[in-house]
């Protein structure tokens, strides 16, 4: 792998522009099953929702095998077959809201190259700034990792036991509607989360992907249902295992004693670690 030839990418930007409609808004409500009123101009963009604009509207000639767009435009051309997203880091400086014209700029922050347990990894860190006519509303760092499809012989690694005692926690059943509601709502065309032929026969998985952003999505909805007037300043998270949609999982919180801090955290239905986050509060 050329490693140099991909960290000639580190640097490059991109900007788009969107405009927050209150259809996605009131789309993602419905699938994560809220009873919200139906969004009005001024009204603020719940956090994580800006996943919802700023869409990959690639053509679909421009598609790889996968589903994702081919390497080498924006991305790094990584020569490994599997990309997931593998966690990122948030900070909110004032609201985006409906009916707003807003702007997205990316910059590729870095490219890596690591060996693991089960083969070469690759990791791109994409920094995101998205403003609006007050400045910039929020910064975003996006991981993403790129790993070869399994082997027979790989090892399998069990995934550590999350936190056993949790203030709020709420059962989801990842249905094949879910995950194609958040696909259809985020235009994401990465089969993993809905091609259950190419998911178990081409890379190797047991079951549809649980999208990692909608676990993200999940966890800061968690923290919304119990403390509804939070204003979030800070949001970090990482996955740590994948989630199938053979069984049901969970998401749980647990606010730290100093009434600022949220911990976070996805488990699978045997108990272990999906994902973690961390949320600040103001």
């Amino acid at each position: 792998m050329d490693i140099d030839h991909l960290r000639s990418w580190i640097g490059r930007t991109e900007t788009l522009d969107d405009l927050v409609t209150p259809t996605p808004i009131a789309a993602l409500a419905a699938t994560l099953d809220r009873d919200d009123p139906q969004p009005r101009k001024g009204d603020a963009l719940p956090p994580l929702w800006h996943w919802l604009y700023f869409l990959p509207l690639h053509r679909r000639s421009e598609l790889g095998q996968d589903g994702h767009a081919r390497r080498g435009g924006f991305l790094p051309p990584v020569p490994l077959p599997r990309r997931m997203w593998a966690g990122g880091r948030l900070r909110f400086h004032h609201p985006l809201r409906v009916g707003e014209d807003i702007s997205r700029t990316s910059q590729i922050v870095d490219v890596s190259h690591k060996q693991g347990r089960s083969g070469e990894l690759v990791f791109v860190l994409v920094r995101h700034e998205i403003s609006n006519d007050q400045g910039v509303a929020l910064t975003e760092e996006h991981d993403i990792v790129y790993r070869d499809n399994p082997k027979p012989e790989d090892p399998v690694a069990e995934p550590p036991a999350a936190p056993a005692e949790a203030a709020w926690s709420r059962v989801i059943t990842p249905d094949d509607v879910l995950l194609f509601r958040y696909s259809a709502l985020t235009f994401n065309g990465h089969r993993i989360h809905y091609d259950r032929r190419y998911v178990t026969e081409v890379e190797g998985y047991p079951g549809l992907i649980v999208h990692g952003p909608l676990i993200a999505t999940l966890l800061v909805d968690l923290l919304r249902r119990n403390l509804p007037q939070a204003d979030l300043a800070e949001f970090s998270f990482r996955a740590v295992s994948p989630v199938f949609d053979v069984a049901p999982f969970s998401v749980c919180g647990q606010p730290e004693a100093d009434g600022k801090t949220v911990r976070l955290w996805a488990k699978n239905a045997g108990g272990g670690l999906a994902m973690q986050a961390t949320a600040r509060l103001r």
